[in-house]
């Protein structure tokens, strides 16, 4: 083969995993092609082509629906870094250099990561990187985890209990849960309580598909004992104003306390693990330069250390 046709078919070849991976990343061609601004039919053809000269099928094709095949499912995890990386070619460059201070960056995290973990590592992001545009998406769950797979954010940062197979999960921080009552509470004055005292009180929790709720859930159970939700509230600072106002008590993380809470607190260590917080991010996916830097700064706020080893094998 000559050096011309070398060159062509490695154009091509580029063109071809760029167009496939958009189809696996928007879920159809024709969002595809608009991502891409080229036409439905030159998304096809170049898939097509690509099916040919490597000899696979990487779509099964029922009506509208693709799904990927597993030598697709194969080819994808190769192309998916490959493309993304010439693609960012660019930003790593001056990123390495040094020079890196545009672009996006996309975080996804819950009300109360946001409001309690968030704020000194974002502070001193946008402090030392005024241009790069930060978004903070307020998604919690399987929503954050759905925007994280769809390539939407860049990264999660959150508590995870169960970590799926095609997500990393890398802590940064932990903190102690305690038992918080109205001040007039008859558990107020309390130094300790054990799980049978909670029983017989409602509790105030997050939503039912959180993490909080199943952890709940699990130690009692543990324990043989049964409990009362008289109320799910999202976010602590809900959860903390209806505990205030005598509708219930909550467990909840004491990152959420102040001190300026009219609120008696307990430590629960005895019967609940510490809650951690970190780095949910998605196997294979390339963390761009302004992602790799906001982790940086993270673990700078909470004394971890993260070596960029560790951040791309994360990524």
């Amino acid at each position: 083969m000559t050096e011309d046709k070398q060159s062509y078919y490695k154009n091509n070849r580029l063109k071809q995993m760029r167009a496939f991976c958009e189809v696996v990343r928007s879920g159809s061609v024709t969002l595809a092609a608009q991502h891409l601004f080229l036409g439905q039919p030159s998304v096809t053809l170049q898939i097509q082509a690509m099916e040919r000269e490597l000899g696979v099928t990487v779509f099964e094709r029922r009506g509208p629906v693709l799904k990927l095949t597993p030598d697709g499912e194969a080819l994808y995890a190769l192309a998916e870094p490959l493309v993304k990386g010439i693609d960012g070619i660019q930003e790593n460059f001056a990123a390495q250099h040094g020079k890196f201070d545009s672009g996006d960056l996309n975080i996804c995290a819950g009300e109360s990561t946001i409001l309690y973990i968030l704020p000194e590592a974002v502070k001193r992001f946008v402090s030392a990187h005024p241009r790069i545009r930060l978004k903070i998406h307020n998604e919690t769950g399987r929503d954050g985890l759905k925007m994280l797979r769809a390539d939407e954010i860049d990264l999660v940062v959150g508590s995870m209990l169960d970590v799926p197979d095609d997500i990393t999960y890398q802590p940064v921080v932990t903190f102690d849960p305690v038992l918080i009552t109205p001040l007039d509470h008859p558990l107020a004055k309390n130094s300790s309580v054990t799980l049978a005292d909670i029983s017989q009180y409602g509790l105030i929790l997050p939503p039912h598909h959180l993490s909080t709720w199943r952890m709940v859930k699990y130690v009692f159970q543990q324990h043989n004992l049964n409990f009362t939700v008289t109320l799910e509230a999202g976010g602590w600072e809900v959860i903390k104003k209806y505990v205030e106002l005598g509708m219930g008590i909550s467990i909840v993380t004491d990152i959420c306390l102040t001190g300026n809470e009219k609120l008696a607190r307990i430590p629960l260590k005895q019967y609940f693990p510490q809650r951690g917080y970190g780095l949910v991010l998605r196997k294979g996916r390339f963390l761009s330069p302004q992602a790799r830097r906001f982790v940086e700064i993270l673990n700078e706020v909470y004394g971890q250390e993260a070596t960029p080893t560790e951040i791309t094998v994360q990524a």
